[in-house]
């Protein structure tokens, strides 16, 4: 999977190789057939094991004994210096979202496939209105909208305007958030 990140970033989606992705990775191409059935099936367990792998990266960097609007504004700068740190494992996996599709044309990676990402945000908005740093709120409607502010915001830095101080945005974004959740 992680030679399929790398076909992905260099080569696109269309332009990918199952050949140079069992080349990259020092193996058959016969190996990739033994644990996976098709191109769409590596596409699909490429980004959800790509999806995991950032949230626990960002998650594990956190203090997570630091107050829930400390913690939400250390997540934001992470997650937007993975433009730069990161930039290739984005671009793949934007390129599987955006071109991974059923037969009929639907989408194969869905909101669902946030779910467990949901839930811990919705655990970490709850300690907040536990402790008293953030109001009282509908915890999966701010989960689901932090979860796409978070994700515009990656598409924002990391292709279109990859001049801007991703820090600095994510200080901004922090502050809309925070403005609307925190307790006054």
């Amino acid at each position: 999977m992680a030679a399929a990140v790398k076909e992905l970033a260099d080569c696109g989606y269309d332009g990918l190789s199952l050949t140079r992705v069992a080349e990259r990775a020092g193996v058959s191409k016969g190996l990739i057939w033994h644990y996976f059935a098709d191109k769409d099936d590596l596409m699909e367990s490429t980004a959800k094991a790509t999806m995991t792998t950032i949230r626990d990266r960002i998650a594990n960097s956190l203090d997570l004994a630091e107050p829930v609007p400390d913690i939400i504004r250390a997540a934001l700068r992470r997650i937007a210096a993975l433009t730069v740190t990161h930039r290739g494992e984005l671009t793949a996996l934007n390129r599987i979202v955006h071109n991974l599709r059923h037969p009929d044309g639907t989408q194969r990676l869905t909101l669902e496939d946030y779910e467990e990402t949901y839930q811990a945000q919705e655990s970490l908005f709850r300690r907040g209105q536990t402790e008293g740093t953030l109001r009282d709120f509908d915890t999966r409607v701010m989960a689901i909208t932090y979860q796409g502010a978070i994700d515009m915001m990656l598409g924002y830095l990391g292709t279109s305007h990859p001049h801007i101080n991703p820090d600095d945005y994510a200080d901004k974004l922090a502050d809309i958030l925070l403005a609307g959740i925190q307790r006054s």
